[in-house]
């Protein structure tokens, strides 16, 4: 059973290598810019993310009022 683990392990930090990471791997870029891609990327989810939130909240509320009207009319 260890040993299965240790190729599982070994196989995963081999994958993780070839992976694309969102900073820079330049050593000499230093702070911000070395996660440019990182804030920006981060930027656009919470941007889109309140967009629809936003967006299903409008829908709820003219649901709930459109059902809220209707069933008005047997009061």
């Amino acid at each position: 059973m260890f040993s299965k683990v240790s190729r599982f392990v070994g196989e995963v930090k081999g994958e993780l290598r070839k992976a694309s990471w969102p900073w820079e791997s330049d050593p000499k870029v230093k702070g911000f810019k070395k996660y440019k891609e990182l804030t920006d990327s981060t930027v656009v989810v919470l941007i889109a993310t309140v967009l629809l939130a936003g967006f299903v909240s409008l829908w709820d509320f003219l649901c709930t009022y459109v059902i809220n009207f209707i069933t008005s009319f047997g009061h």
